[in-house]
C-alpha cells in the first residue's frame, strides 16, 4: 500500500499520479504499485512539485509496518531507536521575544476534578 499526500502542487502532477494511483479525496493518492514504480514516482513527484509539498508513506518490513519521506515539509522524519519520528520546528515566532513556553501548571484542573469526584 501506498499513499501521496501532495500540497499546493501544480495540477499536472497530479495527472501524472492518477496514471498509477487512484485519487482518493484532493491532493492524496492511494495505490499498490511496486518498490520500483513507487521509487521512479517518487523522483517524479520531488521533481515536479515546485513550490508545494509532498509525503510518501509506504509499507514495509519494519516494527511499524511502514515507512515515510517527506519532501519541502517543515516536519521531517527522524530514526528514534529503529522507530522513524516526526521532528517538529519549535514553535517560536518572531514577535514572540523569543520567550519559552510556561510549563504546564501542576495539580488537577477544574474540569478533572468534576470528571472524577463528580459534582
Amino acid at each position: 500500500m501506498t499513499v501521496i499526500v501532495l500540497a499546493n502542487c501544480p495540477s499536472g502532477l497530479r495527472g501524472f499520479l492518477t496514471r498509477w494511483l487512484l485519487e482518493i479525496s484532493p491532493g492524496v493518492f492511494l495505490g499498490a504499485p511496486t518498490a520500483r514504480v513507487r521509487d521512479i514516482l517518487w523522483a517524479e513527484v520531488r521533481q515536479y512539485s515546485g513550490q508545494g509539498r509532498a509525503l510518501l508513506a509506504y509499507q514495509t518490513d519494519t516494527e511499524q509496518g511502514f515507512a515515510f519521506k517527506t519532501h519541502d515539509h517543515a516536519w521531517h522524519p527522524m530514526d528514534h531507536e529503529g522507530l522513524t519520528l516526526i521532528h517538529r520546528p519549535s514553535l517560536t515566532t518572531p514577535h514572540s521575544d523569543n520567550r519559552q513556553p510556561s510549563p504546564p501548571r501542576s495539580g488537577w484542573s477544574k474540569a478533572s476534578k468534576r470528571r472524577r469526584f463528580g459534582g
